[in-house]
């Protein structure tokens, strides 16, 4: 098991120890190798993403095969789930003959993660293996899921380095972070904090209103990093507020890295223009079953072979598929054809593309919503979401907004949901949220949803544009 899922327990006791201490200790574990923090596992994966960009389709497919065999396996043998459901569908793990014979496999859906969580469990991975993590998703859809220590969260910093390295990443770099960190739940309250075991500057995604964001510059200049990492949403506001003064962006930066929602082309156009560098691009979700990003020039999204095999659904009425995922890696709870909600348009005809992997063009959904504070903050959706167990039990959550500073919330419970709960769930959404907004929790029997059927995040009423 690596140091860092070692350590992983004790990040809440580390947090609360004064700076001090806490730049002490994390300078100290930073000077530690890679290796020993991420483990074994990291150094594998990262050898892997080196060399898989010069394997011929039939080494990919050979390899995907591999891990097909092992993840059904495991799934058929050890998942109470999958082997019943594998049973009543027919499907015969032992007549798999390619990846392209996954077809005949029944899909996962988010649904089934909420019902079956404990069956979905491999009795082969001993307990102390798994690590617990939910998520709310970009779609108001509560999962809670386990990964496999030791191995999901190495796998995840060596692909993530991996696509970051094409926009100019080094081993290193010093990055400001704007990617949902409570920094201070108070509306006036500390934007920035310092995460010495990485040397990055931390800054809240909450804070960002009109009269603060000169305090956000001068952290920034002040800090001097290589690289900018920032949800798109918090980046437009940034660059439209530096159109609106006049002001030009004074810090060089080799890249900015912008995940986790999505970002059009004009928006990327503009970003790149504001901050004076190249803006990269990628797709993943919190299950870590399938993972792409950007190239070196071209700016689609490859889907790494090796991460996982990515499928793409029916093609819909505006030319988009659903992507459907299965995991590779995590033994400790497969998920194997898991409807991942998020919806691709591939890319038609070979183009100019840099690698044969399965490539799209666009990515829809994972939209740049937003909540309205009483003083009129605007709250990214994205950074709001809960890496908790706080929204176990829910099938569906939802806000509604049509006043600033006030939020209906909506939820949709499961039959097992323990409604003494509420007051946890509240406390816990009014601490993300800052002390100058108010929420009503509100048990609904369905919320609404997209023309495709996916759950929204927040109904909005309110115009977020009108608040900047």
């Amino acid at each position: 098991m690596s140091l860092e899922d070692r350590l992983y327990p004790l990040l809440g006791l580390y947090q609360q120890m004064p700076q001090g201490l806490r730049s002490s200790i994390g300078a100290v574990y930073r000077l530690l190798p890679a290796s020993v923090k991420w483990g074994r596992s990291y150094v594998d994966f990262r050898r892997q993403t080196l060399e898989i960009e010069s394997w011929d389709p039939e080494e990919v497919r050979e390899y995907q095969f591999r891990q097909l065999k092992r993840t059904l396996n495991n799934a058929a043998n050890f998942c109470p789930f999958y082997h019943q459901r594998f049973l009543e569908s027919g499907f015969n793990v032992q007549r798999l003959r390619g990846p392209e014979d996954m077809e005949n496999c029944p899909l996962l859906e988010k649904k089934d993660l909420v019902d079956n969580l404990d069956d979905l469990v491999s009795t082969d991975i001993p307990r102390r293996q798994r690590l617990y993590i939910t998520t709310g998703g970009s779609t108001g859809t509560p999962v809670g899921f386990y990964l496999q220590k030791g191995v999901s969260r190495p796998r995840e910093q060596a692909y993530l380095e991996a696509m970051w390295r094409r926009a100019g990443y080094e081993d290193g770099d010093r990055l400001v972070v704007v990617r949902g960190h409570v920094t201070d739940s108070r509306s006036a309250g500390r934007i920035d904090s310092y995460d010495p075991t990485r040397d990055w500057l931390m800054l809240s995604s909450y804070h960002l209103t009109l009269d603060r964001l000169d305090e956000y510059l001068e952290a920034i200049e002040g800090f001097r990093p290589d690289i900018l990492h920032i949800y798109p949403s918090a980046a437009l506001i940034l660059a439209e507020y530096l159109e609106k003064t006049r002001q030009q962006w004074r810090t060089p930066l080799k890249c900015v890295l912008c995940g986790s929602e999505r970002l059009t082309l004009p928006q990327k156009r503009l970003l790149e223009k504001t901050f004076g560098c190249r803006v990269y691009r990628w797709y993943g979700h919190s299950e870590r079953v399938v993972l792409a990003g950007e190239g070196r020039e071209s700016e689609f999204f490859y889907f790494f072979p090796t991460y996982g095999l990515v499928e793409f659904g029916p093609e819909d009425e505006a030319g988009f598929r659903e992507v459907i995922g299965t995991s590779f890696h995590n033994m400790a709870m497969p998920l194997i054809r898991y409807r991942t909600g998020d919806y691709v348009r591939l890319l038609d005809g070979p183009g100019e593309r840099e690698l044969f992997w399965p490539t799209v063009t666009e990515v829809s959904g994972r939209e740049q919503e937003f909540l309205i504070s009483g003083s009129g903050r605007r709250i990214s959706l994205t950074a709001f979401n809960m890496h908790s167990d706080i929204f176990d039990g829910l099938y569906a959550v939802q806000f509604y907004q049509d006043s600033p500073g006030f939020a209906e919330f909506r939820y949709l419970p499961t039959p097992q949901f323990d409604r003494s709960r509420l007051d946890e769930i509240l406390r816990g959404i009014t601490e993300k949220l800052g002390d100058d907004f108010r929420v009503e929790l509100k048990e609904v029997g369905e919320t609404e949803k997209t023309s495709r059927g996916k759950h929204r995040w927040v109904v909005q009423k309110l115009d977020p544009l009108s608040f900047s």
